[in-house]
């Protein structure tokens, strides 16, 4: 077995992401080590309303979950802290911090004033929220090579499903001229579900009894969700300067079951699409309901599933799909940059 390395995390909310991750570690956490070396422990949660726990020599996963299963929330563990997550960040013996609070396209607050901190205070900083990289991500990049530390995001687009990575990783090397994806699953699913013949409100319903919608769907629906995925594209894989401002964005609402049916009837298929491409010397971004071919890659992703293409000058156009949302799937975008961090500073 290679030599172990330990991380001590912070997690900074503890809602599907946080337990997806620790669903992960309670699984995988021995099989993790066995095969990479590395020991990840959870020291510290903080949470707005479910309480915070604290243990220098780490949480036990699956007692975190048993505790937000039975009771709702942590207030029944040991090692209960009167803690902020400012304070979490001060004062816990940490390496990572593991941001996954709220988002907030207005600001990106509270999480970016998380993220800086824990950069201040030598802490990697990994996270899943779109507020602080759409809005701040120069500035996160900035204060992070200042202090030799890693930040991963990951899961800011795609959720586990590894656009961001692709990009900058699997696709060094090529030029990216264009980049068109469905990435916000609740839109694709409502469409899905107008395709088979529901209207867009009943679309909507069954989108929020499943969990897929928020009560309020406008982040969703109206395209500011995808919106930030666009300007985090753009900034991160093609070096832009975007801001949400600069994003062209229109929803879905303005979308009939009969418009649906029409395209149906002549084999096209309507869905949200995120786009980013090369004006010439300019990038651009726009967030539309676009009608596609059926031959066309994105046509056939149906329900909660996101996909983004590609357009490289040596490639041509490579797909990527898979889970946009899901706990899991967050928790495994925050273990995938736990991973990349380890390969690069454990050499």
């Amino acid at each position: 077995m290679a030599e172990t390395t330990t991380y001590r995390l912070i997690l900074v909310g503890f809602g599907s992401a946080g337990q997806g991750l620790a669903q992960i570690l309670r699984d995988r956490g021995g099989w993790l080590l066995r095969r990479y070396g590395v020991d990840v422990q959870i020291v510290a949660v903080c949470t707005r309303n479910r309480g915070t726990v604290y243990n220098p020599d780490g949480l036990d996963p699956a007692a975190l979950l048993d505790a937000v299963a039975q009771d709702g929330h942590l207030l029944n563990l040991p090692g209960q802290r009167d803690w902020t997550p400012e304070d979490a960040i001060d004062q816990a013996d940490a390496d990572v911090l593991v941001e996954l609070s709220t988002t907030d396209l207005a600001t990106g607050e509270p999480a970016t004033s998380f993220i800086r901190l824990a950069l201040a205070n030598s802490l990697h900083v990994i996270t899943a929220n779109k507020g602080p990289i759409a809005l701040h991500l120069t500035d996160i990049r900035r204060l992070a090579a200042e202090a030799q530390l890693y930040r991963g995001y990951e899961g800011t687009v795609m959720s586990g499903t590894p656009a961001l990575r692709m990009g900058w990783s699997n696709l060094a090397g090529c030029e990216l001229s264009e980049m068109r994806g469905i990435v916000n699953g609740t839109t694709n699913y409502i469409l899905t579900q107008m395709e088979q013949g529901m209207s867009y409100a009943d679309a909507l319903a069954e989108a929020q009894r499943l969990g897929y919608a928020e009560a309020d769907p406008t982040g969703d629906v109206e395209g500011f969700d995808a919106a930030a995925k666009a300007v985090i594209l753009a900034n991160v894989l093609m070096n832009a300067r975007l801001d949400l401002s600069d994003v062209e964005r229109m929803g879905i609402t303005t979308l009939t079951r009969d418009t649906i049916e029409a395209a149906r009837a002549s084999g096209d298929r309507w869905k949200l699409i995120a786009r980013v491409w090369r004006e010439g010397g300019a990038v651009r971004a726009s967030v539309q309901p676009t009608r596609l071919p059926a031959t066309h890659p994105l046509a056939s992703v149906s329900g909660a599933t996101n996909a983004i293409t590609f357009t490289t000058d040596m490639l041509g156009d490579v797909t990527l799909i898979g889970p946009g949302a899901g706990g899991l799937a967050t928790g495994f975008a925050v273990l995938s940059d736990l991973l990349e961090m380890h390969m690069l500073w454990a050499r």
